[in-house]
Formats: C-alpha cells, structure tokens, sequence
C-alpha cells in the first residue's frame, strides 16, 4: 500500500481529522495526547504561528517515542519553502488552504498526501489533474453541504472533506456524510481557544470521543 493510502485510509476510518495550533509546546504536546487517548490517529497542526515548526518537531518526537501509530499533518501550507521544512522533519501528509501547484509537484511524486483547500469545480478539476486525490472544501460553511451534493458525481475518484464551520452535533456531521464526504476536518469547534487557555484536556478528550461516536453510528 502506498504512503498517501495508508494515511487516507487513516482519515476515512476515523472520519475526522482534529485540526489546531497553540503557541505553547506543552499545551500544544497535551493536547495531542488528549486526541491520541480520545482514539484519534491522524491530526493536523496548523502552520499559523512563529513557533509552529519547533513545536512540530517536539510533536514528531513525543509521537515516535509514545505514540507510533499517530499520524502527523501540517496544515496551513501556502509555499514551496513551507512544504520543504515539514517535509524535511517528518510530516505525515500536507494540507493548505488553497492549491498550490509547486506544492502538489514537491510532494506527489514521493508518495506524500497533499490535500489542497478548493471551493470551486475548476479548482477541483486543477487539483486532480496534479494528482491530487482527497480534497479539503474550504471554507466549509460558507460552501455547505448542498454543493458537495451537486458535486460529488463529477469526481468519482476524489475523496472529499470539508472544513470550517462543521459542528459537533450529530446533525451537522451527518449533513456532510449523507451529501459525500468522507471525513471532516474539526477545528475551533472541537478544540477552542477557551479550551486550550483553559487548559482542559479532559473535556478535548471527551468531545473528540463523542464525535468519533457519531461518526461510527453514521457509516
């Protein structure tokens, strides 16, 4: 099985995949422990602060020590160089708000999931025509599950997951699966800053489990 399966299979099996930063190491180390508890084992940390490349080198390093089976993705990747300095410490797979051709041609060729944000066919159609093979709607809330409805038979072969705006509730989640998708991508809605100042770990775990729950109950 190639790489970029392995961890597209990872994803649809769970059905989400958690997104998040925090600027602190141990915060943000505590809260990869808190979803790797909660049964997740694929996760997203976005690349939107000064301190998000040393703090995924601490997160690959916990992860290799404790947790092997962990899937790490770096989101947020706008460039060439980005992608270079992930790639070179141990990135799982690549996400970016938007496509970037040179990305998909550094990545794809060494068997590496790169999944671009796209909100339109025609940048659907681009993607997949780099070899892009899983699709992040973005934003999700302000495209809604009624145009991945209206899309999904044009690209049989493309898997898709939306994020932004999808909630925790059952009925937000089985919105996106009954249209298509095949995994959500969570962020502030999970994992909120008042969460994360907080320092509560527990309730993280908890509603990650939850969620996890729902999905289950939906395939």
């Amino acid at each position: 099985m190639t790489k970029i399966q392995t961890v597209t299979n990872a994803i649809v099996n769970q059905g989400i995949l958690p997104l998040y930063y925090n600027d602190d190491e141990t915060v943000t180390i505590d809260i990869l422990k808190s979803l790797y508890k909660a049964g997740i084992r694929a996760v997203e940390y976005t690349s939107r602060g000064e301190s998000a490349l040393s703090n995924f080198k601490k997160m690959i390093e916990i992860r290799n020590a404790e947790m092997p089976e962990m899937l790490l993705g770096i989101g947020t990747i706008k460039n060439l160089q980005q992608a270079e300095e992930y790639y070179e410490i141990g990135a799982d797979f690549f996400i970016s708000p938007g496509f970037v051709a040179e990305v998909a041609a550094y990545l794809i060729p060494k068997d590496v999931l790169y999944s671009p944000g796209c909100m339109t066919p025609t940048e659907i159609i681009t993607a997949e025509a780099a070899g892009v093979t899983f699709v992040k709607l973005f934003p999700g809330n302000a495209l809604g599950a009624g145009f991945m409805s209206a899309i999904k038979d044009v690209f049989p072969n493309l898997k898709f997951m939306p994020t932004g705006g999808v909630d925790t509730t059952k009925e937000s989640i089985e919105s996106w699966f009954k249209a298509g998708v095949s995994a959500v991508g969570m962020g502030s809605k999970l994992i909120s800053k008042d969460l994360m100042a907080a320092k509560d770990y527990a309730t993280i775990e908890n509603e990650t489990k939850k969620v996890l729950e729902i999905i289950q109950t939906l395939k």
